[in-house]
């Protein structure tokens, strides 16, 4: 680890476990904003963790974010951390300039669309984004938008959108943005579409590697504390088979998790992020049904702070592709390639 993720990972860990509260993260859930945790956050320089130094930001790297969306992930944090990381990520990535505040970025659903009208400082937006993540919240989002059938990176204010309030299962703001002719801050043409696509997809499997290590020490928190019988139900071998089985799940997710940002720093991540979104959705499957197990009906109540985790994981699954989409990504490139280079492609990959 080298001395920037060390600063990062210790100041995460540092704000959001102190921070981040189970008192906290059910009234951000009500409705109400943290601004105290996001003053912290953005003080300290950690929402601007892959912009430039040149513009601003902390000049780090996708494994610098690693370890800022595993304890965003871990410490379920009730604001959009992981997504204002991933729109600096997209805007500096097009060479436009990031601004401060709390960022988003759209559309973020299969087959939606926005156009981009008009050129330079007179570019206007138009289309509908669903379920835009905490996109009421976002001062600025940065958007994927096409004039005719170039794909562009834009910058536009939320202000300039109408909003429809939504919610996913975990609570979180999932807004509708309705662009009517919005004015565009900044635009520039883009070679992929799929620019937020795939590290939206990263970043959601990075923060579910995170949620499945709180969920795997709850576990076993729980299962210590639990006396049954006369012991511990952790005791117990069918107990523990189920958490060496949950372990299991959180280590590949994590690994994959990992790898799939160690590959983005080097270039090309396609393979890595779609399996590590896969790997991440197919843990959280098996994972939170065994968390539940384990705790019997008091994982069910929402008096207990589990469904934090176990919500998120449900909602993150399915966002940025689920597994049904990843896996036909990785199948279609397998068949594209050839059977005979299948080994080789796997081997080559570290």
């Amino acid at each position: 680890m080298n001395e920037l993720r060390g600063i990062l990972a210790d100041t995460a860990t540092r704000l959001l476990g102190t921070q981040v509260t189970k008192e906290s993260v059910q009234a951000a859930e009500e409705g109400a904003w943290p601004a105290g945790l996001w003053t912290a956050l953005e003080s300290n320089g950690l929402t601007r963790a892959l912009v430039p130094e040149a513009r601003g930001g902390a000049g780090g790297t996708w494994g610098d974010a690693h370890v800022l969306l595993l304890a965003a992930g871990r410490f379920t944090a009730p604001v959009p951390l992981a997504e204002t990381i991933l729109a600096g990520a997209v805007l500096a990535a097009a060479g436009l300039d990031v601004p401060d505040g709390t960022l988003t970025v759209a559309p973020v659903r299969p087959g939606e669309r926005l156009a981009l009208e008009g050129a330079g400082a007179t570019s206007r937006l138009r289309g509908v984004a669903t379920r835009v993540p905490w996109g009421a919240a976002a001062t600025h989002a940065a958007v994927v938008a096409h004039a005719g059938e170039v794909p562009h990176v834009a910058l536009v204010a939320t202000a300039s959108a109408q909003v429809t309030p939504g919610r996913s299962l975990a609570l979180e703001p999932r807004d509708t943005l309705e662009f009517a002719g919005a004015p565009v801050l900044a635009c520039t043409p883009v070679a992929d579409a799929r620019v937020v696509w795939r590290p939206g997809a990263l970043v959601r499997a990075v923060q579910m590697a995170g949620a499945l290590e709180t969920l795997l020490a709850q576990s076993v928190r729980y299962a210590n504390e639990r006396v049954q019988f006369g012991r511990s139900v952790g005791k117990f071998q069918a107990v523990q088979q189920q958490l060496a089985v949950l372990a299991e799940h959180v280590a590949a997710a994590g690994m994959a998790a990992a790898g799939a940002c160690r590959a983005a720093e080097r270039g090309d991540a396609a393979f890595e992020i779609a399996a590590a979104k896969l790997r991440a959705g197919d843990a959280a499957e098996v994972g939170t049904a065994i968390a539940h197990e384990v705790h019997g009906a008091i994982g069910f109540t929402y008096e207990h702070a589990l469904h934090f985790a176990t919500r998120r994981l449900w909602a993150w699954r399915a966002e940025f592709g689920d597994e049904t989409h990843w896996a036909r990504v990785l199948g279609e490139g397998v068949l594209a390639r050839g059977a005979d280079a299948l080994w080789a492609d796997v081997t080559a990959r570290r």
